[in-house]
């Protein structure tokens, strides 16, 4: 039965019939360029558009990359500075027991126990800013106190009253100093009593 349905429906794919559905149009008319140039404007459009998403992708992973290497070199930061105040205080006994008479090997102890810290600071990768005879750098010393010397040159770093520490090369706390002025000037006052 279904195929008599089939035979009894006219064929609606025929010339006349395609015409009347869909009139034909001049193809050589100056419509279809233009399309067509409409169409590769758009095209280059979306591909600059696609090559400048690309490229703001590529320096995202990078910005992300390099975030997540400071992290993991220095998310031990806060931790390593929690530290510093253990080493001065372990320092600071050995200093004292050494001014004292004392039991010698309490003081050894304590002096490999601190030898064993600061390896471990070392490790990873903290260093002790260098203060005896160089110039005041405000970037890594903090200046306490500025007083003439006549062995000291001025600007030049006088005494450490406090280590300073740097992981990497981020400062993680600046060494208290003291800072030459240079030789004292004899004043006005002084020249005229001799």
């Amino acid at each position: 039965m279904k195929n008599d349905q089939e035979q009894k429906k006219p064929n609606s794919n025929t010339n006349e019939n395609l015409e009347e559905d869909y009139p034909v149009t001049d193809t050589a008319g100056s419509s279809a360029p233009d399309e067509l140039t409409d169409k590769a404007e758009e095209c280059k459009a979306l591909n600059d558009k696609y090559l400048r998403l690309a490229a703001e992708f590529e320096n995202y992973k990078r910005l992300t990359q390099r975030d997540q290497r400071e992290q993991i070199r220095f998310g031990n930061e806060q931790l390593l500075k929690e530290l510093l105040p253990v080493v001065d205080n372990m320092e600071r006994a050995i200093k004292a027991a050494r001014t004292k008479t004392g039991d010698s090997a309490l003081i050894q102890g304590v002096e490999l126990t601190l030898k064993q810290l600061t390896g471990i600071l070392t490790k990873f990768g903290v260093q002790a800013i260098e203060t005896a005879g160089q110039e005041f750098d405000p970037s890594a010393h903090q200046a306490v106190s500025y007083g003439p010397s006549n062995d000291v040159p001025a600007n030049n770093i006088l005494d450490e009253f406090q280590k300073g520490y740097r992981l990497h090369d981020r400062i993680l706390r600046a060494a208290m100093v003291s800072v030459s002025s240079g030789p004292p000037h004899p004043s006005e006052h002084d020249s005229t009593s001799h």
